[in-house]
């Protein structure tokens, strides 16, 4: 159990929400998934890990916590599932409205109904990133539309929706696979120039949704769905920092660690993997000034109408 106040222990000057540039949403909820249970305990693990973690980043030559980051209050709404990613929506929606760059934890991959559904109200012509090793594309499943199994379906429906690294799915799935914008891993790993086909995919503003699962079990074992054949680091690091590099990625959430008492290095790479992300968002955006002008420029939150509303998919 993490019993610092503050995300890594970073110093409170560092940690105010009304200076920090970054805000992390714990979300640990487990209430759809399937196999192996515990993914309500990663975020504790993944925030004890990250309180072990250097915070200087030698490829990027940064402390990317310097440009601030409060960690928000814990969702806890586990009523149901459909009143979790009402509350991820709603709690996610507010944040961005203060012009954070906002990051999600869970969990489970549902949670990602709710911050998805956000990120699109608020930013136009979105892309949705999606890395995992499962499609996750049903529109329902064990009779509801926000299980795990579901976490974007929505997002295909109303996002362009790209899929990378998938390399399990169930045959009702194929129905709402677009098959141009899906990588499978299969394919990837004979295919060198996957990641600059993935680029050209992607809108301007990106909203990534990583579930953990999508890195290989040799160097991810603790997920609640293992698969064999996923990616490793530094092809996962030489993706993403590409990604940052070349689009506005909006905001991101990570999924589905599943912490065990034996082995910690899943949550260290958690930990870890989540700090770069932020560290190539903000390594090209060292003042305020610069970080304030090219976010808001981007930020367009609707006011006319929402695309959902709170009861509805």
């Amino acid at each position: 159990m993490s019993t610092n106040k503050n995300y890594a222990g970073i110093p409170d000057e560092f940690a105010q929400l009304e200076t920090a540039k970054v805000v992390l949403i714990p979300v640990p909820y487990d209430g759809t998934s399937t196999w192996v249970k515990g993914s309500d305990k990663g975020p504790d693990a993944f925030l004890e890990a990250s309180e072990n973690m250097e915070l200087y980043d030698i490829e990027t030559g940064t402390q990317v916590y310097e440009q601030g980051v409060f960690l928000a209050n814990a969702v806890t709404e586990n009523s149901s599932a459909e009143a979790m990613v009402n509350e991820v929506h709603k709690t996610t929606k507010e944040y961005i409205k203060r012009n954070k760059f906002v990051t999600l934890f869970g969990g489970e991959h549902s949670i990602s109904i709710g911050s998805i559904r956000a990120f699109n109200e608020c930013f136009d012509n979105l892309t949705v990133l999606h890395i995992d090793a499962h499609a996750d594309l049903r529109a329902s499943y064990e009779g509801s539309k926000y299980n795990h199994a579901c976490a974007v379906h929505e997002a295909s429906q109303t996002t362009n929706l790209i899929q990378v690294g998938i390399r399990s799915m169930s045959a009702s799935e194929k129905t709402f696979v677009d098959q141009e914008k899906i990588f499978f891993a299969h394919d990837m790993v004979t295919d060198e120039f996957w990641m600059d086909k993935v680029i050209d995919l992607l809108t301007d503003n990106v909203f990534i949704t990583f579930d953990l699962d999508a890195l290989d079990p040799s160097i991810m074992p603790s997920t609640g769905t293992p698969e064999p054949g996923g990616l490793f680091w530094y092809e996962t690091l030489d993706f993403l920092k590409q990604v940052f590099k070349e689009k506005n990625v909006v905001g991101f959430d990570m999924v589905e660690l599943c912490p065990n008492q034996v082995d910690k290095s899943s949550d260290f790479l958690a930990a870890k993997l989540y700090y770069k992300m932020l560290s190539y968002k903000f390594m090209g955006q060292a003042s305020e000034d610069s970080y304030d002008n090219t976010y808001n420029l981007d930020l367009k939150v609707h006011t006319n109408s929402q695309k959902f509303e709170n009861d509805k998919v």
